[in-house]
């Protein structure tokens, strides 16, 4: 999920009365929430396509979610201390605790690739034990609708607290309307994907979620099995109301050709060679290629496959050329 989902998250924790459990807990719950996402800093020293097969796995596994915290624990107790010594510790801050300051960045850092997870992006939650990717398709990336449920209750919550009220109860109906509102997608995305597969048995259904619209799914049907290089997603629209709503549209699918009468490598044989390939088919979930200009193969994935935005989740392949394949 975005950072600012992450951030709403351990502001709710906080306002829900964990604060109250030590000195400098907003920060512990709230900076703990988007901890694991410091991989980001990889676009600093990865080019092209490798941070996709980097991104959402060491940082967001076990290790790092036990290491993250005491790291984070230990700074904030160094820095209420720093502060005490210069004298400028505020005189209304708790006193800091250092085993709650570590299990608030704990409680914090879990909540991140459990939202995470929800996505149809996918987390390598087992890194490095596994480099297995885990999929939700339960939210959006972005979900407005948590946004603002989370960001009023959030605000309700500091206002009644500053006015000497009950300011723990509006944080706690909003994690528990969220909770349910989580649950309730992820019953849409098992229907949608149920109702998809009848359809079309042979092959795998994923129901993606829509920005705005929760209650859609967008159907992409792939052949986990297939070749990459003549592979063809289908895309279908589900709602609640209407099933699927919409006919099938597909993309076009590709032949390699032969030049010289030698046959070109394959998808993976290049991955050996070119690493913003090798980590693109390592992170792709539903990889097809298609025909570029000037007859170049381009790899993609069905599910960023927008043609507004192509080139950050696209890798062309080197030295190949392709021609299309017939509509069927």
């Amino acid at each position: 999920m975005d950072n600012l989902t992450h951030s709403l998250v351990g502001a709710l924790l906080g306002q829900a009365g964990l604060k109250r459990k030590t000195g400098l807990a907003m920060p512990a719950l709230i900076i703990g929430a988007n901890l694991p996402d410091i991989d980001a800093a990889c676009f600093f020293w990865l080019d092209g396509q490798e941070h996709l097969g980097f991104r959402r796995g060491i940082t967001h596994g076990p290790p790092a979610l036990v290491l993250l915290p005491l790291m984070l624990a230990g700074l904030l107790y160094g820095f209420d201390r720093w502060q005490a010594k210069r004298g400028k510790r505020p005189e209304g801050r708790l006193s800091v605790n250092f085993k709650w300051l570590y299990l608030l960045s704990f409680i914090g850092c879990l909540t991140h690739p459990a939202l995470d997870w929800l996505n149809v992006y996918g987390i390598r939650l087992l890194e490095p034990f596994s480099s297995e990717w885990f999929y939700g398709d339960t939210l959006f990336i972005i979900d407005v609708w948590l946004w603002a449920l989370m960001g009023f209750a959030t605000w309700w919550s500091l206002r009644r607290e500053k006015r000497g009220g009950e300011w723990r109860r509006p944080a706690r109906v909003a994690i528990a309307a969220a909770l349910a509102y989580i649950g309730m997608n992820g019953a849409i995305t098992v229907a949608a994907e149920y109702h998809a597969n009848k359809r079309i048995p042979e092959i795998s259904a994923i129901a993606s979620p829509l920005p705005l619209a929760f209650w859609d799914r967008e159907i992409i049907w792939h052949a986990g099995e297939a070749s990459v290089e003549v592979a063809r997603p289908l895309w279908g629209d589900w709602t609640l109301a209407q099933g699927l709503a919409h006919d099938l549209r597909s993309s076009k699918a590709i032949v390699f050709v032969e030049e010289q009468g030698v046959p070109p490598k394959s998808a993976a044989e290049l991955s050996g060679e070119d690493a913003d390939l090798a980590a693109f088919l390592f992170w792709s979930r539903t990889p097809f290629v298609e025909c570029g200009s000037g007859g170049t193969v381009l790899l993609r994935d069905a599910r960023f496959y927008d043609p507004m935005a192509r080139d950050r989740f696209t890798v062309a392949l080197p030295d190949v050329e392709c021609v299309e394949l017939p509509s069927e």
